[in-house]
């Protein structure tokens, strides 16, 4: 068969856990680094295509065309990805690894993709990425920014958790196929939709805020948004790690975690006594 099996995928899980846990730091910061950049190289194609487009539901469709690309990359290059890796909990239920090294995996990669998806903001926002549509992209990508910050807390939660399931079961989609194509395409469909459903991912999130931050922050596009009357009060650094980061963030973990441990229990728990 041209695919590994649900139990299959889970056990290979387990056993990636283990691996990506190991890593030396830098090499596990090198490599989340790399999957912060491509999942910002995502959020920018998609605010570049939509940012013109009227039409909601058309800017949504094209959004969930273009976004998923994202997580392909970081599926063949394997990078690290802290919203993937909250299935590591899987490893740990298996007894192959322990909660503080799974903590520690988590963090490092949380702070690398942090690192590369800011690093793609600063450059798009400082060095005339935004200068499309006469600021027009500049403009709406500082109102996307706000509209995050504005986010209550608790569906900041609800929409990061479902983001995550979303984007696990695409990761677990994508290691079931043994080929280029299907791996890429595991991978898309569910992203596909939770980007179309305007759920909240925690990574994106670190490219879509900061890019809005370092944009109302110059004066040729803050002038912009006076003249549109738009409100960027609530678009601080504290608003974007208080009021959005770290409900979805929370959502997120809660979310992969779920996803682990329900592949665990319905494929592993217990299989050797079967």
């Amino acid at each position: 068969m041209n695919f590994f099996s649900p139990i299959e995928v889970t056990k290979n899980y387990a056993v990636s856990g283990v691996k990506k846990s190991e890593r030396s730091f830098g090499r596990m910061f090198i490599l989340s680094l790399l999957a912060g950049l491509m999942i910002a190289f995502g959020a920018a194609s998609v605010n570049t295509a939509t940012h013109s487009i009227g039409n909601v539901s058309a800017a949504r469709v094209i959004s969930g065309l273009l976004f998923p690309f994202g997580l392909g990359m970081v599926m063949l290059c394997g990078a690290e990805l802290f919203t993937g890796n909250c299935m590591i909990a899987v490893s740990v239920l298996e007894g192959m690894l322990s909660t503080s090294r799974m903590l520690r995996s988590w963090i490092c990669v949380y702070i690398g993709n942090f690192a590369g998806s800011i690093l793609l903001a600063a450059g798009c926002a400082f060095f005339g990425q935004f200068d499309y549509s006469g600021g027009g992209l500049a403009l709406f990508t500082i109102r996307v920014a706000a509209a995050k910050c504005a986010i209550p807390f608790f569906s900041g939660v609800i929409l990061g958790f479902f983001c995550n399931v979303l984007v696990c079961l695409g990761v677990l989609c994508s290691i079931s196929a043994k080929d280029t194509a299907g791996r890429i395409l595991g991978a898309y469909i569910p992203v596909s939709l939770f980007v179309i459903c305007g759920f909240e991912h925690s990574i994106a999130n670190m490219y879509f805020i900061p890019a809005g931050i370092f944009a109302s922050r110059m004066v040729k596009y803050s002038t912009l948004a006076v003249q549109a009357g738009l409100d960027v009060s609530s678009l601080t650094w504290q608003n974007f790690l208080t009021q959005n980061l770290l409900p979805v963030t929370i959502g997120n973990i809660a979310g992969g975690v779920f996803v682990g441990v329900v592949m665990w229990a319905g494929h592993l728990r217990g299989a050797e006594r079967q």
